[in-house]
């Protein structure tokens, strides 16, 4: 009886072994099971991206602001929505292949100009009298999306306007202040390594238009270095020159000193010929690319090398790239240009509030 008793009591521990293996061989399998689920259930849905297609959303209402814009082409003036107004300015004045947070820094300060304009009531000398703002590089360059087809055929409009419609709408409203008013957002292509004091190339000191460094331009503009050849009769004939001094012959000064630069390393003042300009006088009349230049004159010809392009005032395109390429911000491109501003949405602006409330009927 003993061993049969020892043989059935070997059996129940087999069985019961046996038990404990399958039910952990279950529980190994289903526990992760469970797990994942209780960890997919738990898990957040991630809400879509935006998708920014060749459509800027604008809802139009009776608060919406048009501008009136004079279109030299057609001669003619037409109504466009604000942040359609400056969807075609980003799109004319900065290259669509510029990092985003650039696009971002030339959508706010397109819409500060123009946001400026309109509260200080600056619409003098349009070519049109109903015109706010023309087209132009007088105003801002501006395209139609009919001319911005035109300019990319195919996908290449899709791809490219969809970028600037992203740099528009993720800064919608938004307006560069100081002291609680827009700014004048001056801007321009590519710095010599520095921007301009504004009394330096116009005749008033703003305080947010300061000289500050923009190393980032001669890396990767390739607007940085220009060389122009003139020959001597044009340069005398542009300045109201009579004529040029003896010694004007191959490897000549052509009788030129520089008198004074500015702060921002371009040329002040400088004598020719016994005649003083200024460096903004010489750029305009001579058609050059910037006010910080040199010459060499090679028999009959001047052979000036410019270096940077536009007036220097305000922030620079390529150095704003440039920024953006380090990981720089639209807000800290901008406040590096613009001393002392604030980024705002328009709305806060009172003065913007004020004249808004005037255009729209509404408080």
């Amino acid at each position: 009886m003993a061993k049969i008793r020892v043989r059935r009591t070997d059996r129940a521990d087999k069985m019961l072994i046996l038990l404990w293996v399958v039910t952990l061989i279950v529980a190994t399998l289903a526990i992760p099971v469970i797990m994942v689920k209780r960890m997919q259930q738990e898990q957040p849905v991630p809400k879509p991206m935006p998708v920014y297609d060749d459509q800027l959303e604008t809802k139009r209402d009776e608060t919406e602001i048009v501008i009136p814009v004079y279109l030299s082409r057609r001669q003619t003036v037409v109504d466009v929505p604000l942040e359609q107004y400056v969807r075609g300015v980003v799109a004319a004045e900065m290259p669509p292949d510029f990092e985003l947070e650039a696009l971002k820094a030339q959508a706010i300060a397109a819409r500060t100009y123009i946001v400026r304009k309109i509260v200080e009531q600056d619409f003098g000398e349009m070519p049109h009298p109903r015109a706010w703002v023309t087209d132009t590089e007088a105003d801002q360059a501006y395209m139609t999306d009919e001319e911005l087809r035109a300019r990319w055929p195919g996908r290449e409009y899709a791809a490219n306007i969809g970028k600037i419609n992203r740099a528009v709408a993720e800064t919608k409203g938004r307006i560069i202040v100081y002291d609680g008013r827009p700014i004048d957002a001056t801007y321009f292509s590519t710095s010599n390594g520095y921007t301009e004091n504004s009394e330096d190339y116009w005749s008033e000191a703003i305080p947010y238009l300061r000289s500050v460094e923009s190393p980032w331009d001669a890396d990767i503009s390739p607007k940085y270095k220009t060389v122009t050849i003139l020959p001597v009769k044009e340069v005398v004939s542009r300045l109201g020159l009579r004529d040029m001094p003896a010694s004007a012959g191959k490897g000549g000064k052509l009788g030129l000193t520089v008198s004074e630069m500015t702060g921002g390393n371009r040329i002040k003042t400088i004598k020719i010929n016994g005649v003083t300009f200024s460096g903004r006088e010489v750029r305009e009349k001579l058609g050059l690319p910037s006010s910080h230049f040199t010459w060499i004159v090679n028999g009959d010809s001047i052979e000036f090398t410019t270096y940077g392009y536009g007036h220097g005032v305000g922030m620079s395109q390529y150095g704003a790239n440039g920024m953006a390429l380090l990981g720089h911000s639209a807000e800290e491109i901008l406040r590096h240009y613009y001393q002392g501003v604030r980024i705002v949405h328009m709305d806060e602006a009172e003065a913007w509030r004020q004249r808004a409330s005037l255009l729209t009927g509404r408080p």
